[in-house]
């Protein structure tokens, strides 16, 4: 990597951080600092150019569309103007949009419009931090941000949803779970992402059945 590519990532680093200094627990600095070193890890495995994934992996939440009424324009426009202030080449800019565009899970319902191997590695990586423990963490702390109830068993998960009904959607956070996290595993991109996604997976298992025992009065 040359040195002009290090100083753009140090100064993606910079901005992100300052653009996010007040975000939502789930999905601030320290979110994009988890999918960034995941990210850095699983592309030690793969064929993939390590500037286009590190900048993908720093921009790909700028500006989350659950934050900005569902626009999903917002953060693709906000990475192009600050990747064309940085002076990066154009062909690199267009790809780091492509893969923000792309990256993230809409319900599941949505094929990419865009395919390459630096998307592959930071969509799993993203997913990643959406799983195991931390992930668990993240969901809770977007329920009590958006007041959600934790759990209501006469309000079954829907696995059926349009990309706009899981945008608008408000039901109790443990549906998240069977909406999204569960899928997640079985969607990876890279082998190293699968590995990575398998324990996390049982952990999120693990951590449903003893809260249903503690629901129940079981435990």
């Amino acid at each position: 990597m040359t040195s002009i590519q290090e100083f753009h990532i140090a100064s993606t680093k910079t901005f992100v951080q300052e653009t996010l200094a007040n975000a939502e627990g789930g999905h601030d600095w320290f979110h994009i600092e988890r999918v960034y070193n995941n990210a850095i890890q699983i592309a030690k495995t793969e064929n993939v150019d390590l500037y286009i994934v590190a900048l993908g992996a720093l921009l790909h939440d700028i500006a989350d569309s659950k934050f900005h009424n569902g626009d999903e324009s917002v953060g693709p426009k906000i990475a192009r103007e600050f990747l064309f202030q940085l002076n990066v080449d154009s062909v690199d800019i267009e790809h780091v949009v492509n893969i923000i565009e792309n990256v993230s899970f809409k319900g599941g319902r949505v094929e990419r419009t865009f395919s390459s191997m630096e998307l592959d590695v930071i969509q799993d990586a993203d997913r990643l931090d959406a799983l195991g423990a931390i992930g668990i963490a993240r969901t809770f702390n977007y329920g009590g941000f958006k007041n959600r109830k934790i759990y209501d068993p006469k309000i079954a998960p829907n696995l059926e949803m349009t990309t706009e009904e899981y945008k608008a959607s408000t039901a109790p956070t443990i549906n998240h779970f069977y909406e999204k996290l569960l899928l997640l595993k079985d969607r990876m991109n890279t082998k190293t992402g699968t590995r990575m996604a398998i324990r996390r997976h049982e952990y999120m298992e693990d951590f449903l059945k003893q809260f249903y025992d503690e629901w129940d009065g079981l435990k």
